[in-house]
C-alpha cells in the first residue's frame, strides 16, 4: 500500500526553517544572556576595584599627611634643640663672681691677677662624626643616634678660661697650678707663658694660663657660701 503525504513540501521545509531560527533565536538569546552576565559581572568587580581603589588612596593620602606631619614636628624638634643649645650657652654654669673668687682664693701670697677670660664654646666631640657602619644593622642602630646626640648635644660645651696674672717667682707659679688643679671647679690648667716683668726696682714673673671649667661641676649653696667668705676672708687679710 503506498504511503502518500499530502502535506506540500513548500510548507515542510517553511517550517523546519521556522524550527531553526526558534532554535537561533534560542542560541542566540543564551549567549546574549551569559554575555548580559559577564558584563554585569564585569562592572560589579569594577565596582569593588574602584571602592577598594578609592580606600586605598584615602589609607595613601592618610599616611603623606601623617609623615609630612612628622616631618613638622621634626623640624620643630630641631629649632627647639637649636635655641635650647643657644640658652645653655648664654646660661653659665658657674657665677662668675664665685669663679672669680675661687681663682682668688687658690693665689699664693705675692701673686695677682691681671686678667681673666673666659670663652664657651662646643666640644670637639661634638663635630666628630660616628664611625661607618659595618653591617645594616649598625646602619639601621645609627638611624636612631642623632636623636641622642641632638639630646646630649647642649651638654657637650666646654668653657675655657685664660688667666692673666703676676707672681715673684716661678715657684708661685708652680704653686697656683696646682691649687687651681685641685679645686673643684677647674681641669686640665696648663701654663701658656711665664716671662720676666720689671716694676720699677722689682722683678716679678707674667704668667699666662689656660684651664677647663669641668663639665660635670655642680655647686651646692653650702660651696657657694663657703667660696665667698673665703673670699671676703682673703680679701681682709691684705
Amino acid at each position: 500500500m503506498l504511503n502518500i503525504n499530502f502535506v506540500p513540501d513548500d510548507y515542510i521545509a517553511s517550517s523546519e526553517s521556522r524550527r531553526t531560527n526558534l532554535i537561533y533565536l534560542v542560541l542566540l538569546a543564551v549567549v546574549m544572556a551569559a554575555l548580559g552576565g559577564s558584563f554585569a559581572t564585569i562592572r560589579i568587580r569594577q565596582r569593588a576595584f574602584a571602592a577598594k581603589e578609592e580606600l586605598v588612596n584615602t589609607k595613601i593620602a592618610q599616611v603623606q599627611q601623617a609623615i609630612k606631619r612628622f616631618e613638622q614636628l621634626q623640624e620643630k624638634r630641631k629649632e627647639m634643640m637649636k635655641a635650647a643649645l643657644t640658652t645653655a650657652q648664654l646660661l653659665e654654669p658657674v657665677p662668675r663672681s664665685v669663679l672669680l673668687a675661687s681663682l682668688t682664693n687658690s693665689l699664693p701670697p705675692g701673686a695677682s691677677l691681671l686678667r681673666l677670660h673666659m670663652v664657651q664654646k662646643e666640644s670637639k666631640s661634638a663635630t666628630v662624626g660616628p664611625p661607618a657602619p659595618a653591617n645594616k644593622y649598625q646602619a639601621a642602630q645609627a638611624d636612631k643616634a642623632p636623636t641622642q646626640q641632638e639630646n646630649s648635644k647642649e651638654k657637650l660645651l666646654e668653657t675655657r678660661i685664660d688667666i692673666d696674672g703676676m707672681a715673684p717667682s716661678d715657684l708661685q707659679v708652680a704653686a697656683y697650678i696646682e691649687r687651681l688643679s685641685s679645686t673643684s671647679l677647674l681641669q686640665s690648667v696648663a701654663l701658656v707663658e711665664s716671662k720676666e716683668h720689671k716694676v720699677q726696682d722689682a722683678t716679678f714673673r707674667q704668667f699666662k694660663l689656660t684651664a677647663m671649667l669641668r663639665p660635670d661641676v655642680q655647686l651646692t649653696k653650702e660651696d657657694v657660701d663657703r667660696i665667698r667668705a673665703e673670699r671676703e676672708k682673703a680679701s681682709r687679710s691684705f
